[in-house]
């Protein structure tokens, strides 16, 4: 007699199989809801976080240290902004846009109608959960889908917060939570969600795709990469220095839009260096470990991974000009800028993801966009010039998902602008109105009133009806 032995993973998957379901048999209900019952639940949703406030600064705090304040700045601040951009235009988004019509097919009208994608499915990542889960959560409801989110295991305190909340919130058949590992994603992946939206690294994100294309999924990837900064003769060097050193550090350097490496023009690269390690101090004190303005690294691995990248560039020649101190008991790295860094160090060649700041010299613009251009397109770059020149060479000769002019980073928090990357920094864009989009299919609609002038032009065809269809390509 045979014993069937189920594992936990073919439980959770049955699980998961489970919500799926019950989510595909809802799906039409929840598209229809109304432009009210959608506000209705993303202002319960806003309500939640608030009323979760403090526990959300608790539940961060215990998985990496993150100060409360920039729980709020860089957490909360984003999803309630977020609601509120919707909130304030959902109604526009969801009506219909009428388009023109040609000529040619006078007689007809035609619109645009924004319809959900179906089943969607979110996997946020851990260096920003709250704000990287429920961000996308909210253009998932506003555009009327029934949602599966997998947050990060990474930061196990803050997704079992997150799931208490979801569950609080909502009806599993419309909006659920699952918690777990690399087995979890493999079994969503295994699904034909409707859509997949991945925040991540590139490398996963390949793996996304792939998983996507069995089903012919559509997705938004947003990943990551080495993003630029520039900083020119004409720069502000007090200013640049103090928001390129906020951008930088912020959540311990673990952001995907955090200014990776530094070109300075040679002429001022010493005192922006100095400028640099004087905000820092300011910052994060002379030592940075007692501050509790500073988080720590998420966990051992991607503290061996960032440690080993400062090794390694030490030892091919790298000057380490503040910072390099190491506590493995803590996963603490201390706020560290090098210079003389090798190209081929292990620092250049992967995105940081980490407190460790590689500053570089330059004299000429063109050798600068060169080497940005010589490696993947990056989701951010930053330009530190008071020359529009200087600005508009750069920004007309390099490619990026986004750019600030004159500061880091800023650009996440406006709703109106999209944010994304391209190629291996990502692909679709998130955000506003452009989050709604990701999660609708854009449905043509033509609507036939009065017979049509192209209807002559059928078939049996002859010389006059040859002759019609050449008047109509050469004035239609």
């Amino acid at each position: 007699m045979s014993v069937d032995i189920q594992t936990p993973a073919d439980t959770q998957a049955r699980e998961i199989k489970r919500i799926f379901a019950l989510q595909q048999k809802n799906q039409y209900k929840v598209a229809g809801s109304s432009v009210s019952e959608r506000k209705a639940k993303l202002t319960r949703l806003h309500e939640a976080v608030m009323r979760y406030r403090p526990q959300i600064k608790e539940a961060l705090y215990q998985d990496y240290r993150k100060h409360p304040a920039e729980v709020d700045l860089t957490e909360i601040y984003p999803v309630t902004t977020e609601i509120k951009d919707a909130k304030r235009n959902l109604s526009r988004w969801m009506a219909n846009h009428k388009v023109g019509t040609p000529l040619a097919l006078m007689g007809a009208s035609s619109y645009i109608k924004y319809e959900p994608k179906g089943v969607v499915l979110i996997i946020s990542p851990w260096n920003f959960p709250v704000n990287l889960t429920f961000g996308p959560l909210v253009s998932a409801i506003a555009a009327g889908n029934t949602v599966i989110l997998k947050p990060s295991e990474m930061t196990p305190h803050t997704s079992a917060l997150m799931k208490k909340i979801v569950e609080e919130l909502f009806d599993e058949n419309e909006i659920a939570l699952v918690e777990g590992a690399v087995g979890t994603s493999k079994a969503l992946l295994d699904l034909p969600f409707n859509h997949i939206f991945f925040t991540g690294a590139p490398s996963i994100g390949k793996v996304v795709m792939r998983a996507a294309a069995e089903h012919l999924t559509s997705v938004t990837l947003e990943l990551g990469g080495k993003s630029p900064t520039v900083v020119d003769e004409t720069a502000d060097l007090d200013v640049a220095a103090r928001r390129i050193a906020w951008g930088k550090y912020v959540n311990n350097g673990q952001i995907c839009i955090a200014p990776d490496y530094i070109f300075v023009h040679e002429s001022k690269k010493a005192k922006f260096v100095d400028l640099v390690k004087k905000y820092l101090r300011e910052f994060y004190t002379e030592s940075a470990e007692n501050e509790t303005s500073y988080a720590r690294i998420v966990n051992r691995r991607h503290y061996t991974r960032v440690k080993d990248y400062i090794d390694d560039a030490v030892a091919k020649g790298a000057v380490t000009e503040y910072g390099g101190k190491f506590s493995e008991e803590q996963n603490y790295i201390s706020p560290t800028v090098m210079t003389n860094v090798s190209e081929d160090s292990a620092l250049m060649e992967n995105e940081i993801f980490g407190p460790v700041l590689p500053v570089f010299g330059f004299t000429d613009l063109q050798t600068v966009v060169d080497k940005i251009n010589a490696r993947e397109k990056p989701l951010a770059l930053y330009i530190y010039s008071r020359s529009k020149i200087n600005q508009n060479f750069i920004l007309n000769n390099t490619r990026a998902g986004g750019t600030c002019i004159n500061h880091s980073s800023l650009h996440f928090f406006n709703t109106n602008l999209p944010f994304g990357g391209s190629n291996n920094s990502g692909i679709g864009k998130a955000h506003g109105e452009f989050g709604f989009e990701a999660f609708s299919d854009a449905r043509a609609v033509m609507k036939q009133h009065v017979p049509n002038a192209l209807e002559l032009l059928l078939p049996p065809y002859n010389d006059f009806k040859e002759k019609l269809i050449e008047l109509t390509i050469k004035w239609f």
